[in-house]
């Protein structure tokens, strides 16, 4: 699987990523920083990328709808500090190995993660 991680998300999450045996690449890393979220869209689904992301206008199914997508993973947490996003990273990778990711919304919280 390949991912995408949007400009709000650490860097250390691409190592995670790459760890666990997976191609990450960053928006920042490829000089996207501050492209509006269309253009990262459209980036994602030309190089079929799994987008993760902290911004939750990626939950909106009508302007992107997860059958058009790679894949969106928005994770949804008030304490954004990078020890929890790099908590949540490893409950994607979790359920993963379980779960489809492809052409479906995935929203991860503190009590779980909701697929669509």
């Amino acid at each position: 699987m390949k991912f995408k991680l949007d400009e709000n998300m650490p860097a250390e999450a691409c190592a995670v990523l790459a760890k666990a045996g997976y191609d990450a690449h960053t928006v920042l890393h490829e000089e996207m920083g501050g492209q509006p979220d269309s253009m990262i869209s459209s980036v994602c689904q030309s190089e079929a990328r799994i987008l993760i992301t902290l911004d939750t206008d990626f939950c909106n199914i009508l302007n992107y709808p997860p059958e058009t997508h790679p894949g969106i993973i928005v994770i949804r947490t008030m304490d954004q500090s990078k020890s929890s996003v790099l908590g949540f990273i490893e409950r994607i990778l979790t359920a993963i190995e379980t779960e489809e990711v492809e052409r479906r919304l995935w929203i991860v919280q503190q009590g779980g993660i909701r697929i669509r």
